[in-house]
């Protein structure tokens, strides 16, 4: 009788190891099966993110383009509106030179008008004395009551002579001065047409810059676009492979638990057989889950350079040639190279460009400028020498040469020594 009871209970034993074996067999299979599923799916993921991070790197590498392209064609626009601007008031210089050009030209009018005048009335007494002879001259002599007024009459002849011979040097003075005033009017419209030329071609340059900047800009929106549009697809990707991770993940889970289940009702049921022939084993198991316009300016000097030694430097060099972007004071220079380069000479560190110039140092007014003060014009910069004068690498036509302070529109005197 003992016999069989113990028998009996190894049996059931054995029924309960096979049950929880089936339960591990049966678990390894469902997670083999969902293994296979998930790391497809996490392997699809690991390359969507890889090409995803990749192109995330490539948008950020576009938008900095982008950003630097931008501020480069912000810089660009600021120097053509300033150049327009420059153009303006050239053209404003250039009607004010014209109309002063045509007052000379009236003025020159009415001196040599003066000059024939007097000229053709000297022709007309000298004709006469010549037709009439000397007899009149010494009639008028002889006629004299006496020595004083012989001397008299000598005197006025005299001065008659030599009131016609200044009167016609003082009408041939005029015609000459305002020849030359013309002439000088001329020149200096030449030069700002010259200048209207090379504002011109600046003008152009930079828009064709803008124009290729702006292709360029147009060229990273569509790479910006593609790259966007591919990295959308790939998050998307991502999405999908994270739902088929977590699907699986969820019916292995469920599959496992209904496993669990299945083995402990197993594990139970022969625990009552065992019961019921009076054996104590009891089973159990655990289940898991998953989860410039104001006066007196005159500010202080702050270095201990003199005007005078930067305008005596700048002196030196007036006849050499002016050549536009030359970086030599010998070979060739422009406006803001020579102003550069003479204020270098003396450690004082200028921008390279006039338009930059207008905001050095301090606003001079020009009733109290001094020499070795910087004179900033419309596309142009020069040095003050006193007394109206100044110095500057002009055009092409004149290079490096003294001029008038006052021969264009002044924007602003800087003051940087």
């Amino acid at each position: 009788m003992k016999f069989l009871r113990a028998m009996k209970k190894l049996k059931i034993k054995k029924q309960i190891i096979a049950a929880v074996m089936a339960c591990v067999l049966g678990i390894g299979g469902i997670y083999s099966v969902h293994a296979s599923v998930i790391n497809d799916a996490k392997n699809k993921k690991n390359e969507a993110q890889q090409e995803l991070d990749n192109l995330n790197s490539q948008i950020d590498e576009i938008q900095a383009a982008q950003s630097d392209l931008q501020e480069e064609m912000d810089a660009y626009d600021d120097q053509l509106m300033a150049l327009l601007t420059d153009m303006d008031l050239l053209e404003n210089d250039m009607d004010a030179k014209q109309d002063e050009i045509d007052q000379a030209n009236a003025d020159l009018e009415v001196a040599q008008e003066k000059e024939q005048t007097q000229y053709n009335a000297m022709k007309t007494r000298i004709q006469y004395m010549y037709e009439n002879g000397d007899s009149n001259y010494w009639e008028a002599m002889m006629g004299a009551t006496s020595i004083t007024d012989l001397l008299n009459r000598v005197e006025y002849v005299s001065e008659v002579y030599d009131y016609d011979r200044k009167q016609l040097t003082a009408y041939q003075e005029t015609v000459q001065q305002v020849a030359d005033l013309k002439d000088q009017l001329n020149a200096q419209l030449a030069e700002m047409e010259e200048l209207k030329i090379s504002y011109e071609d600046q003008a152009s340059s930079l828009q064709a810059l803008i124009a290729e900047k702006s292709a360029a800009m147009d060229n990273f929106d569509a790479q910006l676009a593609s790259a966007k549009s591919l990295a959308s697809q790939y998050a998307d990707t991502i999405k999908k492979q994270n739902q088929i991770i977590a699907d699986e993940q969820a019916r292995q889970a469920a599959e496992e638990a209904a496993a669990r289940r299945a083995a402990q009702q197993q594990q139970q049921n022969a625990g009552n057989q065992s019961n019921t022939t009076g054996s104590d084993t009891n089973a159990s198991a655990s289940g898991s889950g998953t989860g410039l316009t104001s006066s007196g300016l005159n500010p202080a000097h702050t270095t201990n350079v003199s005007g005078s030694d930067v305008v005596a430097f700048a002196s030196q060099y007036v006849g050499y040639p002016y050549v536009y972007g030359g970086n030599s004071l010998t070979e060739g220079a422009d406006c803001s190279y020579f102003v550069m380069a003479c204020f270098g000479q003396y450690g004082i560190s200028l921008p390279r460009n006039s338009y930059s110039m207008q905001s050095c140092g301090q606003a001079v007014s020009y009733d109290c400028a001094q020499p070795g003060d910087i004179i900033c014009y419309p596309g142009h910069v020069a040095i003050y020498m006193g007394n109206g004068r100044i110095v500057h690498a002009s055009s092409p036509t004149n290079g490096i040469c003294y001029g008038s302070a006052t021969y264009r529109t002044i924007l602003t005197i800087r003051r940087v020594l």
